[in-house]
């Protein structure tokens, strides 16, 4: 009997959870960051999110344990925060040692620096925190944060920079 099925290819074959090399030389400048960042790649934590659940009895009451206390279950979220402002932010990291110098128990999802920004929109966030309590950290948020998402790429210019749309 032949089975032919397999699993996808890994995103990101030989990974070693360091900063992506295109990366490295980005970090602490804005403008060099937010060039390279749309496909670059970098970590979304996951967190467990503990939840409740009332067991329930006959009918779709609350049954005999529900009393005694809920059952618990955890699902797993990625981190959003929100800011004095009420604003959310999506974290990213660049490494995973920073993910987990920020929280050791997140397990790390490594994506496309655009899929970030994509999955931060889709989840309501309005930024991107990344490396957070790093020195390097950056915020990317409003504009820049809908260019990524699209596949814009920042360019240096005589004028300045501007975000340019990749021929495809």
């Amino acid at each position: 009997m032949s089975h032919d099925r397999s699993l996808a290819e890994p995103a990101f074959p030989g990974d070693d959870g360091q900063v992506d090399p295109a990366l490295r030389p980005a970090l602490g400048d804005r403008d060099a960051l937010l060039a390279l960042l749309g496909k670059a790649r970098v970590f979304v934590p996951i967190v467990a999110v503990l939840g409740e659940r009332a067991a329930e009895g006959p009918g779709g009451g609350a049954g005999p344990r529900a009393a005694e206390g809920s059952d618990k279950n955890a699902d797993m979220a990625a981190v959003l925060m929100t800011g004095a402002d009420g604003r959310q932010a999506l974290l990213a990291f660049t490494s995973v040692a920073a993910m987990e110098a920020w929280n050791p128990q997140s397990r790390p999802v490594p994506v496309h620096g655009q899929a970030a920004a994509q999955s931060a929109l889709a989840e309501g966030a309005s930024a991107i925190v990344l490396d957070l309590g790093q020195p390097h950290w950056q915020v990317v948020e409003t504009d820049d944060l809908q260019h990524l998402a699209v596949g814009d790429v920042l360019a240096r210019t005589a004028a300045g920079t501007a975000w340019v749309r990749p021929q495809a």
